[in-house]
């Protein structure tokens, strides 16, 4: 037993299953055949650290960067170009490897070349790392690995991640302006709150008389500041904490994620981005030669909204049913009925993919058209919100100033 070694597993069980678990072997072949017999078809085989708890020597480790989209992007692009030109599989994982800068992601790629060498599909080896990958690239992966299309399946990942990138980045640059003038707005308030109000409230007790409503309200809140600052960061940081945990749960997405598509103005903005998210993926899983039903239930579960998660789930029960896709969107309010015309036209012409994909376009040129015009019609009315807060607070302060001489006297 000395000469053994601990190693850490992930593989598949008879009913198609992730597992994950340690065993000891003297060798890494002998760990496989250990899982086989066992009836789990292994994914990867590391060596797990040694000790654990204060067996453990303390280390100070940086935390690995996430993996973003852009980074994925990147993978999936350069990936489907080196299998185009004839490389093969590991040569180009070796490659990847090498090159990619995100630390994190070069690392899940080293563990992926060594259960590809091991004989693992790149489907499976993709799939053992739920939080790096998702599930569209796994199930295209995995489509292209079973029609010998590999290269245009890495193709299809890469142009999806970078349209999303690109609706992403839309939506951002919507939302940058409003936030930054928000957080400026508020932080003049509190400034003008915390230490230019109470000069002026000095000055108005040594004059005496009864200062205006507007006056005793601002001074009364300079007053609360004291506690109110401290207060407003501590439930922040809270709801903050908080919302980093639970924003995944069921049950607060079925609240939140209606509420997001009734917010005015950025609702409507919203549906028009579910729209084309869906019609994108669902383009791109159905051109893989990924099944309809299947392709129903990954684009659902990465659409990033509870409404239209829901609203394919249902659309996937009637599709499994003998329903047509296009007659139970109808049924759903998510899908505007252009949406579901076009959709009933590409089921009836056989050009589905075609059609999924014009309305993408149509739906993601809306969004960037919508996003400009929000952009320049916020500015005025952020500009005139910030005029409104802080000129009102200062002309609070000043008005007991135009009665001066009733308070000296």
């Amino acid at each position: 037993m000395a000469s053994e070694t601990e190693y850490s597993f992930t593989g598949r069980n008879a009913r198609d299953r992730i597992v994950r678990g340690h065993l000891r072997a003297g060798s890494r072949g002998v760990a496989l055949s250990v899982l086989r017999s066992r009836g789990v078809s292994p994914i990867s085989i590391t060596v797990r650290a040694e000790g654990k708890g204060w067996n453990r020597d303390l280390k100070f480790v940086s935390r690995a960067p996430s993996v973003k989209l852009g980074d994925l992007a990147i993978l999936s692009r350069q990936a489907a170009t080196m299998t185009t030109a004839g490389l093969s599989l590991l040569r180009t994982l070796n490659i990847l490897a090498e090159q990619t800068p995100n630390v994190r992601l070069a690392r899940t790629v080293v563990i992926i070349r060594g259960s590809v060498e091991s004989g693992i599909s790149l489907s499976d080896a993709l799939a053992a790392h739920p939080d790096v990958f998702p599930p569209m690239m796994i199930n295209l992966v995995r489509a292209g690995e079973t029609g010998g299309f590999l290269d245009d399946a890495l193709t299809s990942c890469a142009d999806n991640f970078e349209s999303e990138m690109k609706l992403r980045d839309t939506i951002k640059s919507a939302l940058a302006y409003p936030v930054v003038v928000l957080a400026m707005a508020a932080v003049a308030v509190v400034g003008m709150l915390v230490f230019v109000v109470p000069v002026f409230e000095g000055m108005f007790a040594d004059l005496g008389g009864t200062l205006p409503l507007p006056t005793q309200v601002l001074v009364t809140l300079s007053r609360m500041m004291v506690w109110l600052v401290p207060l407003l960061v501590v439930v922040g940081a809270a709801s903050a904490a908080w919302w980093r945990r639970n924003k995944r749960l069921e049950s607060v997405r079925q609240v939140i994620d209606p509420l997001k598509l009734t917010v005015p103005i950025f609702g409507p903005l919203l549906a028009k981005l579910a729209v084309a998210r869906f019609t994108r993926n669902l383009a791109t899983m159905i051109g893989a030669g990924v099944p309809i039903v299947l392709s129903l239930r990954i684009v659902g579960g990465i659409s990033n909204n509870w409404v239209v998660e829901s609203a394919l789930r249902r659309t996937e029960d009637a599709v499994s049913s003998g329903k047509s896709l296009a007659g139970q969107l109808q049924t759903e309010a998510i899908f505007p009925s252009m949406v579901t015309q076009m959709i009933a036209v590409g089921e009836e012409s056989g050009e589905l993919q075609t059609m999924l994909g014009k309305i993408a376009d149509f739906y993601e040129q809306e969004v960037q058209t919508t996003s400009a015009q929000l952009a320049s019609l916020i500015e005025p009315l952020m500009i005139a919100f910030i005029g409104v807060v802080i000129g009102g607070m200062i002309v609070a302060l000043y008005l007991p100033l135009f009665s001066i001489f009733d308070f000296v006297q």
